[in-house]
């Protein structure tokens, strides 16, 4: 298990500022929700802690180390990403075998057989399912896919933007469960992008609130049924999500 820590992190896209001085602290072995409105800045977050936007400014560190100090294998090792869309982000002439062999390649590891086999087991799926394409299989389990393709190299932290949002509500559940026990079993760190406050009650230690770039309040789980939020958009945000879980 390693910790995130997040420190004077700005990011901007021309003149438009998308990010402002973010400090978060990420606890080893906790799951850390970022929630706010769409345009926030949330998934930027993660797409800097990955790399995947290398214009920041700012520091971001994995168990101590600088994400910008690590060699890509380094990298890629300690952090892996869930993306939103499981059927855009796995290749669609890809078999998953090809899908999740590719990391173990990459990085020279062997007894792939073996691997692919406990990854599968790890997310609920057949082994037989190796050999298929991914529009052979369904939206979850399409996203089992891409969570065994995260876990395949055995990383500390796991950054998850929205993973179940793109999927039916009754498949979200499932894979909300599999990444609470896969979490319990190998003692992951997560960060994960959600806009539901339901997603962070199921799955959160805590959460940060984000608005307009900034982090505005951070805040336990329970403030999301028990209120102790003291800012005022943080207040409003977990108001109306309580509304609209009543509502429906």
């Amino acid at each position: 298990m390693k910790s995130v820590t997040i420190s004077d992190l700005c990011v901007s896209f021309g003149a438009l500022q998308v990010l402002h001085d973010i400090q978060l602290e990420v606890a080893a072995g906790e799951c850390f929700g970022l929630v706010g409105e769409s345009g926030s800045g949330k998934s930027t977050i993660l797409r800097c802690a990955a790399q995947l936007n290398q214009k920041w400014t700012g520091t971001v560190e994995i168990g101590g180390k600088s994400v910008r100090d690590m060699s890509v294998a380094e990298r890629c090792r300690a952090m892996q990403m869930v993306f939103q869309d499981p059927y855009g982000s796995l290749h669609p002439r890809h078999s998953i075998r090809t899908t999740l062999e590719e990391g173990l390649r990459i990085n020279g590891i062997g007894n792939r057989d073996a691997r692919l086999a406990q990854a599968m087991r790890d997310v609920g799926l057949p082994v037989e399912f190796l050999d298929r394409y991914p529009h052979q299989l369904s939206g979850g389990q399409r996203q089992r896919v891409a969570i065994a393709r995260a876990l395949i190299l055995e990383p500390d932290v796991l950054l998850l933007d929205e993973p179940t949002s793109a999927l039916d509500v009754s498949v979200q559940a499932e894979v909300l469960n599999l990444l609470v026990r896969l979490q319990k079993e190998k003692g992951f760190t997560y960060l994960m992008v959600s806009h539901d406050l339901a997603v962070v009650d199921h799955m959160c230690d805590r959460f940060a609130i984000m608005q307009h770039g900034r982090v505005v309040e951070v805040l336990p789980r329970e403030a999301i049924t028990q209120g102790g939020a003291t800012q005022p958009y943080a207040k409003e945000l977990i108001a109306a999500s309580l509304e609209y879980e009543h509502a429906v």
